[in-house]
């Protein structure tokens, strides 16, 4: 009993490093890329200290990791079973009398540890640093209006108020979409006429209205002014422009039913959030559904040959996998399909392959 403990201890010690190991590497390449893309930035709309620049990559840094979970548990989990099956042990292993399912058990395990905590734990921890990041990336780039309207193009969304109806473009939110950045207001009286046009720095959703600050109005046949405060009325409703606006990544898992209930009381669209709630309540299953997809093609024997176009074909079939789940989650998000549906179909059809597979190969 103390030496198959032991055994399994090892065998999801070598599953936890690999997974760390990828996770580390890919972390590492997602930096250096956004912080040379910050650099960019910086040296096009103004220069930016080097340490503010490194804060914001560091605060984004765990939210684009956590689009890679499923990724590294795969990658790790074919680098741990064909580490083990180079060095024989996997054969020791089955010569002993285990079986396949068996020395799977402690990478299953694993996996499905990672997934809980990167749903319930690392989630919310990311999540708060999207948004921290947001609004300092707002802070630092979004005083170049122009400039960052044209590259990106920015965030548009049409409202009606007392004073009538405009259209409202930001070049960066945060605060879910209720602080923006280089703002512009396109202003129109009643009967539709063009009455002026507004350029702020910062704009914040108050009730009833946006409260513009450091704004620039224009009117037709007169002198752009400039107000240290300026407001212009708003039906919209904080639901409304977190709809509209906000970044469904930057919500932790544990504001997303309150959030989603609540847009559905003042009659919203939901499908983004739901889509993001389903998709984090299926990555344990994903993750255990990585470790089993490894395993169809890291166990075949090192002397029969093939064992290379075997993981090759697992990391393609991996990529295949995510693309696949990427158009569903469009097609969920365009209302195709209901949310769950949407979430659960790629995960469910990778378990229920790599099940099959592996049942063919252990057992004919």
């Amino acid at each position: 009993m103390t030496g198959a403990f032991t055994l399994s201890r090892y065998i999801a010690k070598l599953f936890v490093v690999s997974i760390t190991a990828t996770l580390g590497i890919c972390a590492l390449l997602i930096f250096m890329i956004d912080f040379v893309e910050l650099l960019r930035m910086s040296g096009k709309f103004g220069s930016v200290s080097g340490t503010t620049l490194v804060h914001i990559a560091l605060l984004r840094l765990p939210a684009y990791i956590e689009f890679l979970i499923g990724f590294a548990v795969l990658v790790g989990s074919i680098s741990t079973l064909v580490y083990l099956n180079r060095k024989s042990e996997l054969a020791v292993m089955r010569a002993g009398g285990m079986s396949v399912w068996q020395f799977l058990t402690p990478g299953l395990l694993v996996g499905l540890g990672i997934g809980l905590f990167t749903m319930m734990v690392y989630n919310p921890l990311a999540s708060s640093g999207r948004a921290r990041s947001d609004k300092l990336f707002a802070k630092t780039f979004g005083t170049e209006t122009n400039l960052l309207r044209a590259q990106g193009g920015g965030s548009w969304i049409r409202q009606d108020g007392a004073d009538g109806e405009s259209i409202l473009g930001a070049a960066a939110a945060s605060n879910r979409g209720l602080t923006l950045t280089g703002v512009m207001i396109i202003a129109y009286d009643h009967q539709g006429h063009f009455t002026e046009r507004v350029d702020a720095g910062q704009a914040v959703l108050k009730n009833g209205y946006w409260q513009l600050k450091d704004a620039w109005v224009s009117r037709l046949g007169q002198v752009p002014e400039k107000y240290g405060s300026y407001l212009v009325s708003t039906y919209l409703t904080p639901e409304r422009v977190h709809d509209a606006l906000g970044n469904v990544f930057s919500i932790s898992f544990w504001d997303l039913p309150n959030l989603i209930q609540a847009a559905d009381k003042a009659k919203l669209s939901t499908e983004k959030l739901r889509i993001q709630y389903e998709t984090l309540l299926a990555r344990p299953l994903l993750c255990l559904a990585m470790v089993l997809l490894a395993a169809t093609v890291s166990l075949r024997s090192f002397r029969s040959g093939g064992i290379q176009t075997m993981v090759t074909t697992g990391m393609i079939g991996g990529v295949v996998f995510f693309l696949f789940s990427e158009i569903a989650r469009q097609i969920g998000i365009a209302g195709l399909a209901p949310a769950w549906v949407a979430a659960w179909l790629p995960v469910l059809l990778v378990l229920v392959i790599s099940t099959t597979v592996l049942l063919h190969q252990e057992d004919g």
